[in-house]
């Protein structure tokens, strides 16, 4: 196992994720790429983003959620760990399985939060989602 992918999502508990992708990267000497998915730009939606202040404050989250991203890697590098972060913009399911398959991921860890039948009947659950369609071997965290 060479190359472990985690999702990260900014939950207080992305620790946890890091955690299991640390001891595991530590036993098999495997690189650890740790990526958000942030929302695609409205422009690739077919939407304008606004005002020039709305631009600004979208570049500005982007900065702000690459830094944590980075931090996060930098963190790993302490324990001496081959770690990458990545901010990349899409659909989270579907960035997620197509830079998975450019990374050559070997395992893909995401965290999973309990949701009520409400939520689950009316949204997308994006874990869900991945351990449908994923053909990469995935290790779900509960976060709950």
């Amino acid at each position: 196992m060479k190359n472990i992918l985690v999702t990260v999502d900014f939950d207080i508990k992305t620790k946890n994720l890091l955690l299991q992708a640390s001891q595991l990267a530590e036993k098999f000497k495997s690189k650890i790429w740790i990526m958000h998915v942030a929302a695609p730009d409205p422009d690739f939606v077919g939407y304008k983003a606004g005002p020039e202040y709305v631009e600004e404050q979208r570049a500005k989250d982007l900065r702000k959620e690459h830094k944590m991203v980075q931090s996060y890697a930098q963190q790993l590098k302490k324990k001496r760990l081959n770690a990458v972060g990545l901010l990349v913009q899409g659909a989270t399911v579907e960035t997620v399985l197509n830079e998975s398959k450019k990374l050559k991921i070997d395992l893909i860890i995401i965290g999973s939060h309990k949701h009520s039948f409400l939520y689950r009947a009316f949204a997308e659950v994006t874990s869900s989602s991945i351990i449908k369609k994923s053909k990469i071997p995935l290790l779900v965290v509960p976060l709950d």
